[in-house]
């Protein structure tokens, strides 16, 4: 079973909603309710009764459809902000010189659907995922480790040591003596 729910004209807008949003999509609702509850963005807590309503809205569903649902079975299975009119409300703030700043108070439009179903396999995953996972891990591992081109470049000349081999030590000498006898010539 699924529901909707959508909240219009909440305050701020659609991008710092979305933030949000990308937070709970695919979670399951007591988890994207705590995600919600603690987090410090502003448009949380209009996504949240958003969130409230469409449990609401599930269980009302189920209660017409004779049919029982647990709220702790529900996910978000779809999450997306709108972008909302900002027409009647413009302000204008003052600006350096006597000029003045047009300052536009943007809304957006949540809408929020959950479902009880059973929750689909992520693409690419296999049933023996766990190796997979292991195998993917190690790659990013041995990559991480690896590092080419203009980034590895100068750290391999500060890391290299410098050892005085015979030659270089003998080199010196020898300028000094040949400075010495074209002195002496």
């Amino acid at each position: 079973m699924e529901a909707t729910a959508s909240a219009k004209y909440l305050r701020g807008s659609a991008q710092k909603a979305r933030l949000v949003i990308d937070l709970i999509r695919g979670k399951d609702v007591n988890k994207a309710l705590a995600i919600l509850r603690f987090s410090k963005k502003r448009a949380a807590r209009g996504v949240e009764k958003c969130m409230r309503s469409a449990i609401a809205n599930a269980n009302e569903a189920a209660e017409k459809a004779n049919v029982s649902i647990d709220p702790d079975d529900l996910w978000v299975r779809a999450a997306f902000v709108d972008r909302g009119p900002t027409k009647n409300l413009r302000r204008v703030r003052p600006a350096p010189q006597g000029r003045a700043y047009r300052e536009q108070r943007h809304f957006c439009h949540v809408t929020i659907s959950l479902s009880n179903d059973a929750k689909p396999e992520p693409k690419g995953v296999s049933k023996s995922a766990p190796a997979a996972v292991a195998k993917a891990a190690k790659l990013a591992e041995s990559k991480a480790r690896k590092r080419g081109g203009a980034a590895a470049a100068p750290r391999a000349k500060r890391t290299a040591p410098k050892t005085e081999t015979a030659e270089s030590v003998e080199k010196p000498a020898a300028k000094k003596a040949s400075k010495k006898k074209k002195a002496e010539e």
